[in-house]
Formats: structure tokens, C-alpha cells, sequence
């Protein structure tokens, strides 16, 4: 499992031209069922990913893809962990 910390590069109005398509490269990864949740930072400044995906070479592929990145709007820093204790409506992630 992995924690996607992106960064934001640049002013908020570039982010904002290619948020629509970060969007759907975020809505995909879900449809894949690679990410699990993600959400701003505040201050507004990136954003955080969790995903499941099991390598991080896999997950730098993924992210390749993400307009942020393809745009170098973002840093992207990738923390792998494992969950050893959950609430119970995230026991599925220790599986």
C-alpha cells in the first residue's frame, strides 16, 4: 500500500487548467480499483493519494499518467507501508 504525496509546483491557476483531467485520470485509477481515497491538502497545496497497488515501479507507471505529472506541475513522493491496525470498515486493507 502507498501514500501518493503530490506537490504543487506551480500557482493555483495553472493547477486548475488541468484539474478537469486530473479528474479523470483519478476517476480511472478508482474504475481500476488502484486508489482507494484521495482529497486536497490544506493549504491547497497538492494533494494526497492512498493507493493499493503492490510495486512502486507499478505505481510510478500509474502515475505517469496523471496530468500533473505528464505537465511537471506536481513532486509525486511515494511512502509504501503497511497497515497493521484498522477501524473496522478498513479491515479489507490488511488483507
Amino acid at each position: 500500500m502507498f501514500i501518493i504525496n503530490l506537490t504543487y509546483k506551480t500557482e493555483l491557476e495553472k493547477i486548475d487548467q488541468f484539474l478537469n483531467e486530473h479528474i479523470e485520470f483519478l476517476n480511472e485509477q478508482y474504475e481500476l480499483g488502484h486508489f482507494l481515497a484521495s482529497g486536497r491538502k490544506i493549504p491547497r497545496t497538492g494533494g494526497i493519494i492512498l493507493s493499493n497497488v503492490e510495486s512502486k515501479s507499478e505505481l510510478e507507471k500509474i502515475t505517469g499518467k496523471d496530468p500533473f505529472k505528464k505537465n511537471d506541475l506536481a513532486d509525486y513522493e511515494l511512502t509504501e507501508f503497511v497497515p497493521s491496525k484498522t477501524c473496522d470498515e478498513l479491515k479489507f486493507l490488511m488483507e
